[in-house]
């Protein structure tokens, strides 16, 4: 029985072809919908967790200032030191790497070219914790970091603008008011989901940093890489209570510095970004619901316009049941007809998109399922009422009906 009511769905829909695709059309545009903004959705939690975990694994950063609504840091916060890193290094056992860092932006310049970089000063733990792979060269001499030499490590953007295809290695170059010899070159780390280039930048000795840029000891960050994921919470408690003693503060005193773990902000912005996907799929959905309502309306049309025909069909012997069914059928192939286009639709679009914005395709067939799914019972509950409408038509007015 469900067959034939299949078949005869099936011919319904072939004869009156264009009306049945416009009708489907809120299906597709909402199926599409769903699966492309819950998969762009999800390839954009994944390169933020992957962008986050880039700056280096069980990473935990430590900066002056206290917290603020908005996230704003106290003016005249005490500065950091290079003798607080030492400390962490020296008192926190969980810490497997330690480098205390300070930055500025300033021009970058070689023969004709010149752009704004950051400077960055720092030691050979600072490619240790950030994860960075030397492209070509070598890491600071512990005679050019005790003495400050002027000599520096470029990031790859930076070697590229100045260099283009030509090695840097050796070359002198003017960073701020130093002349400094390219000793490396670090592998690129492309940009963040941000819009961030994170291989826009340059490093000196902090040394140097100190003696010919600053002219002060401050350091603005100090990043600590953790023995391992487990232990970055309790790293994290040991260098606030070291910290906290280091600046004689009292239990009741809010701290003026902050203690971040990067795992913490990568959950925080995973999270945001699926609430956002999962509000964006709910805002898709609705054109699913919006086009139910096409198709109840369209087979209330039909209904009308084949009442003689169901008319014939209860004179004859056909059951309610039956004709129940057939109309039922029909709204749902209809459904699912604009659920297998309202895919294929929104498989192309997350690929156009993906590639567009540079985001990694994470294709889950679970959403395509209920995606389709949902199609189907949206053709389940609009198409009940038409379907329950032809139903019940009484045999003789339906004969009567013009």
């Amino acid at each position: 029985m469900i067959w034939n009511a299949f078949l005869l769905a099936l011919g319904e829909i072939r004869r009156n072809l264009m009306r049945s695709l416009l009708t489907t059309l809120g299906i597709v545009i909402g199926v599409a919908a769903v699966i492309a903004m819950v998969t762009l959705g999800q390839g954009a939690t994944s390169k933020v967790t992957s962008d986050i975990a880039s700056l280096g694994r069980n990473l935990i950063l430590v900066y002056p200032g206290t917290a603020k609504r908005g996230g704003g840091a106290a003016l005249g916060a005490k500065p950091l030191k290079v003798k607080d890193a030492e400390a962490i290094s020296r008192e926190i056992a969980g810490a497997a790497s330690v480098s205390a860092t300070a930055m500025t932006t300033a021009p970058v310049i070689f023969g004709n070219e010149n752009r704004p970089t950051t400077i960055t000063g720092a030691d050979n733990a600072y490619f240790a914790v950030r994860e960075w792979e030397f492209h070509s060269g070598r890491p600071f001499s512990v005679a050019e970091l005790q003495a400050g030499k002027p000599v520096c490590v470029l990031g790859w953007t930076v070697a590229k603008e100045l260099f283009g295809h030509q090695t840097p290695l050796g070359a002198a170059i003017r960073l701020d008011k130093i002349s400094c010899r390219v000793i490396g070159v670090l592998r690129s780390k492309g940009q963040s989901s941000l819009g961030s280039d994170q291989d826009d930048f340059a490093v000196i000795p902090l040394q140097t940093f100190h003696r010919r840029v600053s002219g002060n000891q401050d350091v603005h960050i100090i990043y600590v890489s953790a023995v391992s994921s487990g232990a970055t919470e309790q790293v994290q408690g040991d260098i606030e209570a070291l910290m906290g003693e280091r600046r004689r503060l009292a239990r009741s005193d809010q701290p003026d510095f902050q203690v971040k773990d990067m795992k913490e902000i990568s959950d925080m912005v995973a999270n945001a970004t699926r609430v956002m996907t999962a509000l964006l799929g709910a805002i898709a959905a609705i054109s699913l619901v919006v086009g139910g309502i096409g198709i109840m309306n369209i087979m209330l049309v039909s209904v009308t316009e084949r009442t003689r025909e169901i008319g014939i069909r209860l004179a004859i012997g056909a059951m309610e049941r039956e004709v129940l069914l057939q109309f039922l059928v029909e709204a749902v192939v209809l459904c699912l007809f604009g659920g297998l286009i309202g895919i294929i639709t929104g498989l192309l679009i997350t690929l156009g998109a993906s590639h567009f914005l540079a985001l990694p395709l994470v294709f889950n067939p679970a959403i395509i399922a209920v995606a389709f799914l949902f199609s189907a019972g949206v053709g389940v509950v609009f198409g009940f009422f038409p379907a329950r409408k032809a139903a019940r038509l009484d045999p003789i007015q339906a004969l009567r009906h013009e």
